[in-house]
């Protein structure tokens, strides 16, 4: 099965912060949510040549040049775009709020929107998102990430999804049907050890980034709901990892790691470097972002992550975004957000490039019809799941958190301590 992010995701308070920064923001900012003048301007908002800013992470600096490039060469309006490393952009948002001083726009990895919403630091753009006609066709994960209180605050900036991808020539040269990719965990597994089977140097069966909690989500938490199952329960307070189908996913990899087929270099991944294996062409088959499509150099195959006996999911990322309680130009940035969610951005901007887009009613278009692959992401973009927790950060994504010991005692070490290591995942969702 394919999961429904708008079935599954359930806003729980957000990802609570470092301790300092959250009582910074709260601090600033009350709480609560800002009002919204873009709302008088009228459907489209106000293209007057205004200076707007816009702040995004690193990772999606490609996507945002592209988007902001196309906004400043066809409105009046210009956008000045200010891409912030990834690990600076939580304590720069932070200190921004406290001194009153965030950009018009901002993104949000999408994890983290509930709690910035909540902290009050984007304004309330319900009648503004009620008033497009295509409302209901905008990916649901992300919409939902941002409404607190039935008042909507953040649209999708970009989609980030985690998909299975293969490399076509690798499979050949193992004698597999490089146009048939695993449709189960065991035919992804029997797939990678294929590919680790013709020994050539330096090359492997898959990769992933075994000291990186935030991949491991990315990519294995798919498996758990193409089964059917959930990861945690519907407060976000209890792991559900300890359950059969999740022990299953644990296995493959321990099976996989095991029998040599992992690129070594994967026990220490913590991030950075977690998808360059597959990018260079010495991966033959993985878990990976589907935002990197436009960048891989080789023919690549493409689907939904399946699940032990099949189904196919994604981890719908990315970032949301939306105008910060701090601008003073709210009319001219809803019209920056409506052009992002129009067709023109859509697919002229983001399909043009082989991106994800944000609309369901879009998937399928004149750059998808030449490319099957993107209409495969695209209609698994608008069935995925988007977890959510209040300690998401410190249970799953945090480098020394109960999530990612659970996966290297698992994998690594074959422990068998699931069963508390589980429950450590649920001690700190539930505080």
């Amino acid at each position: 099965m394919i999961t429904t992010a708008g079935n599954r995701l359930r806003r729980a308070g957000g990802v609570l912060l470092a301790g300092a920064l959250i009582a910074g923001l709260a601090a600033c900012s009350g709480g609560g949510t800002a009002a919204n003048p873009a709302a008088s301007a009228g459907p489209e908002g106000t293209d007057d040549g205004s200076e707007l800013t816009l702040w995004t992470r690193a990772p999606l600096e490609k996507q945002a040049n592209l988007l902001v490039d196309a906004y400043n060469a066809s409105h009046k309006n210009q956008v000045k775009l200010t891409v912030v490393p990834n690990d600076d952009y939580v304590a720069k948002v932070g200190a921004a709020a406290g001194s009153g001083s965030l950009p018009d726009l901002f993104a949000a990895d999408i994890v983290y929107v509930p709690n910035w919403v909540e902290q009050g630091l984007f304004q309330d753009i319900s009648s503004n998102i009620d008033g497009l006609d295509f409302k209901d066709s905008i990916n649901k994960g992300h919409l939902a990430a941002g409404t607190v209180d039935g008042k909507e605050h953040v649209l999708p900036f970009v989609l980030d999804l985690s998909m299975m991808f293969w490399n076509k020539e690798l499979y050949k040269e193992a004698g597999l049907d490089p146009e048939k990719g695993p449709t189960t965990l065991k035919e992804f597994a029997d797939q990678a050890k294929a590919v680790q089977a013709l020994n050539k140097p330096d090359t492997y069966g898959t990769a992933t980034g075994l000291n990186c909690g935030g991949c491991l989500v990315f990519t294995w938490f798919p498996s758990v709901w193409a089964s059917g199952d959930d990861v945690m329960n519907a407060d976000g307070t209890e792991s559900l990892l300890a359950d059969k189908n999740a022990k299953d996913v644990f296995a493959t990899w321990a099976d996989l790691w095991g029998s040599g087929a992992v690129l070594p270099s994967s026990k220490d991944e913590a991030g950075p470097t977690w998808t360059a294996g597959f990018t260079e062409g010495k991966v033959g088959v993985m878990p990976y972002p589907a935002t990197l499509l436009s960048s891989t150099p080789f023919d690549v195959g493409v689907a939904g992550i399946p699940g032990p006996d099949g189904g196919a999911s994604t981890f719908v990322g990315g970032d949301g975004i939306g105008i910060s309680k701090d601008s003073k130009k709210s009319p001219q940035a809803w019209n920056f957000l409506n052009w992002l969610m129009s067709k023109d951005a859509q697919v002229e901007v983001l399909a043009k490039d082989s991106d994800v887009v944000s609309r369901s009613d879009l998937s399928s278009n004149q750059y998808s019809d030449k490319d099957p692959r993107l209409v495969t992401i695209n209609e698994v973009a608008a069935k995925g799941d988007t977890p959510v927790s209040k300690n998401f950060q410190e249970a799953f994504n945090s480098p020394t958190g109960p999530w990612l010991q659970l996966v290297r005692n698992e994998v690594l070490d074959g422990s068998d301590s699931v069963d508390a290591d589980n429950k450590a995942i649920t001690d700190v969702l539930s505080q």
